[in-house]
């Protein structure tokens, strides 16, 4: 091969290397998000804003719910009978016991931030940051409100905070809140929080994985 080959072929080898790198550190389950706004008032300024009906939403206080997005990849999620649930539990420390609840997620534990008080049935969650959990039980789930802290790297060490839901203990827990489960007529591969049926005080909070959704009814307070 005469020494233009090669020089041809080298920056390819190389850029095709770095590709092969990236692609070999991208997470299996990526960071997620599902923000909503509430409590604000759409208004049409001297100028028409960007828009759907040219209006922007006012006053309007930010709920955030921040996660790691694992996919099903035809797996059995959450299994039946006495192993419902197991399986989603049983993951991610070899030589740990498995955590009592599901993180919910995958990683690091997921997040709520609320900039506004929010009303699950007659329970209140004050305005804050905090970590959810959920017990897994075949018809009903429940969501765990806690203020236990998130670690960003594994560290059994650190008896102040968690990774997931590993070294969870229930005296941080804020409220406990019941959660519908339905099953849907289609499959959601990535695991999904979302908000829906939405008002501008409340609506929704909602978890799709598989054919599986699991919600609670919230409203937001001033």
């Amino acid at each position: 091969m005469t020494r233009k080959a090669m020089a041809a072929i080298v920056p390819l080898l190389a850029t095709g290397a770095l590709v092969f790198a990236q692609a070999g550190t991208r997470p299996m389950s990526p960071d997620g998000a599902a923000q909503v706004q509430v409590l604000g008032k759409w208004t049409k300024g001297q100028r028409p804003a960007f828009t759907l009906g040219r209006e922007n939403y006012l006053g309007g206080k930010w709920i955030e719910i921040t996660y790691g997005r694992p996919l099903q990849r035809e797996r059995d999620l959450f299994g039946s009978g006495e192993n419902y649930g197991k399986a989603a539990l049983d993951v991610g420390a070899p030589g740990f016991p498995a955590p009592p609840v599901w993180r919910a997620g995958a990683n690091v534990t997921t997040r709520l931030k609320t900039e506004v008080p929010l009303m699950f049935g007659d329970k209140t969650v004050p305005a804050g940051e905090y970590s959810l959990f959920i017990i897994l039980k075949p018809s009903q789930w429940t969501l765990i409100v806690s203020n236990w802290a998130a670690q960003q790297k594994f560290d059994p060490q650190d008896k102040t905070a968690l990774w997931g839901a590993y070294g969870y203990t229930a005296e941080k827990d804020v409220a406990r809140i019941p959660m519908k489960v339905d099953t849907l007529p289609f499959a959601i591969d990535q695991l999904t929080w979302s908000f829906v049926d939405m008002t501008n005080d409340g609506g929704r909070m909602a978890l799709m994985w598989g054919k599986t959704m699991a919600s609670t009814p919230f409203k937001a307070r001033q």
